[in-house]
């Protein structure tokens, strides 16, 4: 049976899983051949593309010329989504976004089609002798599932595939590192601690992802907290040569990272970097209120030129006593601070296991955090965190 049999034409509804049972082993099949393949994920990616473009030519021109961080963000893509695929709660959501955010490229079903038959090939192609009839159904079973709540929540969508944003101020914080405010032709429905993907007029077609720094503001001005980061393409050119009167294009907004006031849990912030930007988003956004949930805030940074924005949230503390503030360093000997990685601290502290847990960094920092707060004791179904971060 060819991968183009199973997954070409997409269902107009999502085929019907017949039990418990059946779900179970559909994931168990995925999960497990996705460990064979994992390990030479470079070559898979490679492989994936190679495939798309030779069945969907017109595909091609949708992407950069230079691939080589396109190929990592798929495969983050693909963790990401096998780690969720049997938790629709958070998966659905999630694709739902996606197939919101992708409007902007003009994708259509043939190139969902498209994706299916290379995603099978490469798989396939990777997995040696894990790969079965039964297998392959499994796989075709469940990305037909997830490139369906992509269509529909893209043809649901009656809000633009993208936005306009003209920037009107630039400042540098070091040398790698800057704030950008824009300014959208009209408002976009952002939540705060939700990201928007953005393309800039130095790197066209090369699409990013990055969280606004603020909640919504009357006059519509979204601020982009930026580092440049090693082979950066998109950030470095931001910091260095974003001007004002550049045009931006925005996708719609995604991500989960949010907190909810209502449900009685207080709530722990763990924040490396730039990954400040949804919780100082989401911080701005609770000031308004004179009560909320106790929100406990980790900085982390290597260095203290990492801590940029610390005095500022401190300060926020100052007046509102529903938020502690508490900067983590790995560089020793730095007074006022607390000593190691984000993960070494916010452990040492204990599990927070009655706390509503957000995450943001590098995806180094949140694998490491999120498994020593697993390993502390902290319940999975408390931390949140979203999966695209970086360049």
């Amino acid at each position: 049976m060819t991968a183009n049999a199973l997954v070409s034409p997409i269902p107009a509804s999502q085929p019907r899983i017949e039990s418990p049972t059946a779900v179970s082993t559909m994931v168990r099949l995925v999960r497990e051949s996705f460990a064979v393949v994992e390990p030479n994920a470079e070559q898979v990616a490679q492989f994936f593309y190679g495939m798309l473009f030779t069945i969907e030519p017109s595909i091609r021109e949708m992407f950069p010329a230079n691939m080589q961080v396109q190929r990592s963000r798929l495969l983050r893509a693909l963790v990401h989504v096998v780690q969720m695929v049997d938790r629709p709660d958070d998966l659905v959501p999630f694709l739902q976004q996606l197939g919101r955010d992708h409007r902007k490229f003009g994708v259509v079903s043939t190139h969902y089609e498209a994706v299916g038959m290379a995603l099978i090939s490469s798989v396939k192609k990777y997995a040696g002798d894990a790969w079965t009839d039964e297998v392959e159904r499994a796989w075709a079973e469940a990305y037909t599932i997830m490139a369906r709540a992509m269509l529909d929540a893209a043809a649901a969508d009656e809000g633009p595939a993208y936005w306009h944003a003209e920037v009107v101020s630039h400042e540098r914080i070091g040398w790698d590192l800057g704030v950008v405010r824009v300014r959208p032709h009209y408002p976009v429905p952002y939540q705060p601690g939700q990201y928007l993907s953005v393309e800039v007029p130095q790197r066209p077609r090369l699409w990013r992802y990055l969280t606004p720094a603020n909640a919504p503001r009357p006059d519509g001005t979204i601020d982009f907290h930026i580092r440049g980061v090693e082979g950066g393409w998109v950030s470095r050119s931001i910091v260095a040569h974003a001007k004002l009167g550049d045009v931006w294009k925005m996708g719609p907004p995604m991500g989960r990272i949010a907190v909810d006031r209502e449900n009685g849990r207080d709530v722990l912030m763990v924040a490396g970097g730039t990954g400040l930007s949804p919780m100082r988003a989401i911080i701005d956004h609770l000031a308004q209120w004179g009560e909320n949930p106790h929100v406990h805030l980790f900085i982390g940074g290597r260095v203290r030129q990492d801590l940029y924005d610390v005095q500022n949230l401190q300060n926020i503390a100052s007046v509102n006593p529903w938020l502690t503030v508490v900067p983590v360093l790995e560089e020793p000997n730095v007074p006022g601070v607390e000593q190691g990685t984000l993960a070494d601290v916010v452990t040492r502290y204990g599990a927070w296991a009655d706390r509503d847990v957000l995450v943001s960094g590098s995806p180094g920092m949140i694998r490491s955090t999120v498994s020593r707060m697993l390993v502390a004791g902290t319940p999975l179904d408390h931390i949140t965190y979203d999966p695209f971060t970086v360049d």
